[in-house]
């Protein structure tokens, strides 16, 4: 079911178990998990994207594996808050998605957080090697992050 609102979301959320945050690219997905109380992101892994059954499959791999409840997609909007062609596109994957999960879908404004993700990692010393490899996770922790500071005003 995907969710317009973050409100709904939350709604349609049962009390208590973790979710996900998804940083959906043109190559790869981010992909990061709260705590059962949704009180903290973590990054977790990047799924290098070939073909949505693939794609989805992995996803909802890990879905199973970590029992979890709900999905929250970046959705990249202009910065005058406009959608574009990438926002059209994660709105249909999340479409594509739902017809193969029950769970709840909704979407979060990722502005600015790979940029947010790129300026800790540097802060962190991270090689530029290193930085390649988790930046579409660390952005997914973002977005999840801001996603979860907002259900906790709600709920």
């Amino acid at each position: 079911m995907i969710c317009a609102a973050i409100e709904d979301f939350a709604t349609a959320l049962p009390r208590a178990g973790a979710i996900a945050g998804l940083d959906l690219g043109t190559k790869t997905i981010g992909v990061a998990v709260s705590d059962g109380l949704r009180g903290v992101a973590s990054p977790l892994t990047v799924i290098r994207r070939t073909k949505f059954t693939a794609d989805a499959e992995a996803l909802l791999k890990i879905v199973a594996d970590r029992a979890l409840v709900g999905l929250v997609l970046g959705l990249p909007r202009n910065m005058d808050g406009s959608e574009g062609p990438r926002a059209q596109s994660t709105r249909a994957f999340a479409r594509n998605l739902e017809r193969l999960t029950p769970l709840p879908i909704s979407f979060w404004d990722e502005r600015l957080s790979t940029v947010a993700a790129e300026r800790a990692l540097l802060e962190g010393d991270t090689s530029r090697k290193r930085r390649a490899e988790v930046i579409d996770q660390v952005a997914a922790g973002y977005i999840l992050q801001g996603a979860l500071d907002r259900l906790r005003f709600i709920g």
